[in-house]
């Protein structure tokens, strides 16, 4: 409304020109699916379909979920000559990292080719990201055998042992395909970037340590991941260490390295650094052939048996027994896969100016660890290192996976039993330059400058991860995340507001100290949602600040008469909020200080006027459409009430 005069009167001067529309109401089913729409489908996937003829808005919803219909009528050969070339590129890398990562997972070497076969051809069909190469991780491979391995250690039963890691990929499918189907990805963003460089960081030291264990050749090692376990194991076994494991282990390291080095100083050789994995195993199996390395120090891989995926949908294992940690496994492990993977796909995006849809990524993982549960695969995602590697190998569509899969079926039909000679020594050195760079040391110090609390967070998780277990650090860390949110929700900020430019802008005063407080006046700005949660401390926080300027007033030989609330921060309000209000209107009418409001929104305003706050208690002509407004009409009913009083003198 515009500016009034005290007491209702309202005269000429003080009319404004545009009013705030206190009759706009929004019917409760509308409001209701706007919500739902806002909160579930932010992108508005299907815009425009309504128009279309029946046929072609059912075309446009396939196409939705099964991106590959969208580029694939589009594909041409000169995008095939780049994918051709990125897939043989990360084909390289898949074969050491999945006979690593499975390894890590104490796993047969052998299913993480598995897992580099199948998921990709899934992810190139449903996939949205164009980047994003799929494979085995790390951080995952770590966390299964940590959970799995205290309910069933892999060396007194590896089959129920496995089989666990294949029921657990069933349950990370169905848990990933339900939240892309039902548009629930904001669960995955309670783990803020933070909580992500911290797990990695903590998790990239932990599997380094438990390196150890192949780069000095023992044989017994602790099923724990905490940093005093590994360490004591390392000791406690040291008649196990073999120097000439050492030894090539730090020849893989050095070669590794400076491949990783060339990369940094001439970037268009970055496909040296992508070969360097392969080509250590390769090497490393033809040394370890040749020296009969098993026989000197140097243990080997084993036996791997040619042919591709057997099915394994008949030893998922739903029992009573094991069906719990089976699916806390494929909880949490599925979390970890669809933050790295959607974070990475996102990042790699960013670069090429492209799009991709979190909900498409979610179902797309999930479809591809639901069969790969069935074909004797564990959980994939997409990991950075290959997805770089992809990214500047110079791949155009998802078909470079396509390409990497027909990479390693013809290594699982024809070549498997070659890698039986690589020395796990090599799997190590390649892990653990992997890890290196996970731990972002420069990251940490860029929190620590920037924001504490976020700092707080990452130490949280690397710190947990390290001393304790990767669930306790990942958990911790998470919980840390969700208090600091509650407790911007329960404390929210409010700030005074002063004028500026002549006194046509109104900021913070703290922010801009030049800016000059309104004689009689308090301006207030509340930039958060009042709930019931935070409802009894913004009550307090206007009063004090009330009371506060009160105080400074009388100093100054004048009173506080008005109280500004700027409500255009405010999105939200509920029936406790309505009710503070009007406490707070009670405490500073016994004062004789009157409430006016600025720029309600329309969910706040509707239910301001539902309530009869607005009518009955302060008045609609005392909601003005700008803080500016609000001032003027104080400042008319001041003069009039002046005016009122000097006539009666």
């Amino acid at each position: 409304m515009g500016p009034a005069a005290g007491d209702g009167d309202r005269g000429p001067g003080a009319a404004a020109e545009h009013k705030v529309n206190l009759s706009a109401r929004q019917p409760f089913v509308e409001s209701v699916r706007t919500c739902l729409a806002e909160t579930f489908f932010p992108d508005d996937p299907f815009r425009g379909l309504g128009s279309r003829p029946p046929a072609a808005r059912a075309w446009g919803a396939l196409k939705y979920f099964v991106p590959a219909l969208e580029w694939a009528p589009r594909y041409t050969a000169g995008k095939f000559k780049y994918d051709l070339l990125a897939g043989v590129t990360i084909a390289s890398l898949a074969i050491p990292q999945g006979i690593s990562y499975a390894k890590l997972a104490n796993l047969p070497p052998i299913i993480g080719l598995y897992s580099s076969f199948v998921p990709p051809l899934l992810y190139a069909v449903f996939g949205s990201s164009n980047n994003l190469a799929v494979g085995t991780v790390a951080a995952a491979s770590l966390l299964l055998a940590s959970i799995i391995e205290t309910e069933v250690p892999p060396e007194e039963n590896p089959q129920l042992y496995l089989q666990l890691f294949y029921t657990a990929a069933f349950f990370t499918g169905v848990f990933q395909t339900a939240l892309g189907v039902f548009r629930l990805g904001l669960i995955v963003d309670f783990l803020s970037r933070s909580t992500i460089t911290g797990f990695m960081g903590g998790t990239a030291t932990i599997i380094i340590l438990q390196q150890l264990k192949g780069m000095l050749g023992m044989k017994h090692f602790t099923p724990k991941t905490d940093l005093v376990s590994v360490m004591r194991s390392i000791f406690y076994y040291r008649h196990e260490w073999r120097w000439q494991s050492l030894v090539l282990g730090i020849c893989f390291l050095l070669l590794l390295l400076l491949s990783k080095h060339l990369r940094k100083k001439k970037p268009n050789l970055f496909w040296v650094s992508a070969i360097a994995p392969f080509l250590i195993v390769v090497i490393g199996g033809v040394f370890a052939f040749l020296v009969k390395g098993d026989e000197h120090g140097i243990p080997i891989v084993g036996d791997l048996k040619k042919g591709i995926n057997p099915l394994s949908i008949s030893q998922l294992t739903f029992t009573d027994k094991h069906v719990n940690t089976a699916m806390k496994a494929g909880f949490l492990s599925g979390i970890l896969a669809l933050a790295e993977g959607i974070a990475v796909g996102r990042s790699l995006a960013l670069v090429k100016n492209e799009q991709i849809d979190g909900n498409k990524e979610m179902i797309a993982f999930g479809i591809m660890n639901i069969a790969g549960s069935f074909t004797s695969c564990y959980l994939t995602t997409g990991p950075f290192s290959k997805s770089a590697v992809n990214f500047h190998a110079g791949c155009r569509t998802p078909m470079s996976n396509v390409v990497m899969s027909v990479c390693i079926l013809l290594v699982l039909l024809f070549l498997a039993p070659l890698f039986k000679y690589t020395p796990l020594v090599a799997l190590s050195s390649i892990i653990v330059v992997a890890m290196i760079g996970l731990i972002k040391v420069r990251e940490f110090c860029h929190l620590y400058r920037v924001d504490k609390f976020d700092f707080c967070i990452c130490m949280v998780a690397f710190i947990g991860v390290v001393f304790f277990t990767m669930v306790i650090g990942l958990s911790a860390s998470v919980g840390l995340s969700v208090v600091r949110a509650l407790l911007h929700v329960a404390r929210p900020s409010t700030c005074k507001l002063g004028s500026v430019a002549g006194g046509d802008i109104f900021r913070d005063v703290r922010h801009y100290p030049h800016a000059r407080s309104v004689p009689n006046v308090l301006v207030l700005q509340l930039g958060s949602p009042i709930y019931f949660v935070n409802a009894g401390y913004l009550r307090e926080r206007i009063l004090r600040w009330a009371e506060e300027e009160e105080n400074g007033s009388k100093i100054d030989g004048q009173d506080l008469q008005y109280v500004v609330l700027d409500l255009a921060g405010v999105t939200s309000i509920d029936n406790t909020g309505i009710g503070m209000l009007v406490e707070v209107h009670k405490s500073l009418d016994r004062k004789g200080i009157r409430i006016a409001l600025t720029n309600p929104r329309l969910e706040v305003t509707e239910k301001l006027v539902l309530s009869g706050y607005i009518k009955d208690i302060i008045g609609e002509e005392w909601v003005f459409l700008t803080v500016k407004d609000a001032i003027t009409a104080c400042r008319y009913a001041l003069q009039r009430s002046r005016s009122k009083d000097d006539g009666e003198v």
